[in-house]
């Protein structure tokens, strides 16, 4: 993975400090590449434990169209909290302490994050106990799932974006068409963050499935070993179903940047030696890539270097 910690030190050394609409402040570059080739083991960050089992059930999350946190609360997943939980403090029917800025202040205050600890663990119990709560406030709105499974289409019909990718691959694989997108500016305004992973094309040669993702915005330290291994774990599932090997994931970024409060982190990842990449195993009983279970999809071999834990920014 040492182009992962070569766009790090990429960004450390060639970066502008710019504000964001969070208030913590990047370090950032614009327009970087990186190209993994998913032959040679599975392109998962061994400089720091990365949780494979929260990237499966974000991915598949995704794949079923679902949009609402409740789902991935059931499998331990808790990486979409932040933002569900902003829209129930930002609303008339929180009554708890104040939360303005709440990611922020609890970075930088312990005692504080003590309290958003407490209101977050109220409001995941209220999720997974109150069905009409969960309604109200566990769903994003049209995230990706949604628009991956059921893009707004003429007369009230909608686009399978996923199915309708998966029969062009089977059916007109040398196709420039092999296209799927998040970013729906009719819709955005309504998610609860707008896609960073936006756009992705799929391309097929001497019997590989390659796949390039554009992400217009990159949280480097936390979010993009995740996406990373998403979208490498999409390549692999498609390319199964459609009895393709597997060739390149190629992650293209926009604004690729460091938090400013994310530097000391790096730093100590930087310092440690990458390890062999692991190897991505997929049950053999599976027909469609609609039918995968979290349990269905496992790694060998992944030894990675310990956690290093981080705040987000929300």
């Amino acid at each position: 993975m040492e182009q992962y910690l070569n766009l790090c030190r990429h960004i450390k050394e060639n970066g502008v400090i710019k504000e964001d609409r969070t208030g913590v402040g990047t370090k950032s570059v614009f327009g970087y590449q990186m190209r993994f080739d998913l032959a040679k083991g599975f392109p998962l960050v061994t400089t720091k434990k990365t949780a494979f089992r929260l990237v499966v059930s974000e991915l598949l999350w995704f794949l079923k169209g679902d949009t609402n946190v409740k789902t991935l609360m059931k499998e331990k997943n808790h990486i979409w909290d932040e933002w569900a939980f902003e829209k129930w403090v930002n609303s008339e029917s929180y009554k708890g302490p104040d939360m303005t800025n709440f990611g922020v202040r609890a970075a930088n205050d312990p005692a504080f994050k003590t309290i958003v600890e407490e209101q977050m663990e109220i409001f995941c119990s209220k999720i997974l106990s109150d069905e009409q709560f969960a309604n109200e406030f566990g769903d994003l709105g049209p995230v990706y799932g949604k628009q991956w499974r059921s893009w707004p289409g003429n007369d009230g019909q909608t686009i399978d974006q996923v199915q309708n990718l998966i029969y062009q691959l089977k059916n007109n694989p040398d196709s420039r068409r092999h296209i799927i997108t998040a970013w729906n500016p009719a819709e955005v305004d309504d998610m609860a963050l707008p896609p960073c992973h936006s756009f992705m094309q799929f391309y097929v040669a001497n019997g590989k499935l390659s796949c390039q993702l554009y992400q217009r915005s990159a949280d480097v330290f936390l979010g993009v070993p995740f996406n990373i291994a998403s979208y490498a774990l999409l390549t692999h599932l498609i390319a199964k179903e459609c009895q393709l090997e597997v060739g390149e994931f190629v992650h293209t970024l926009g604004d690729a940047h460091l938090y400013l409060n994310h530097m000391e982190q790096v730093e100590t990842q930087l310092e440690r030696e990458p390890k062999q990449l692991p190897t991505l195993i997929l049950s053999s009983d599976k027909n469609s890539i609609f039918d995968y279970e979290v349990e269905d999809i496992s790694l060998v071999g992944y030894d990675p270097h310990p956690r290093i834990k981080a705040p987000i920014a929300v």
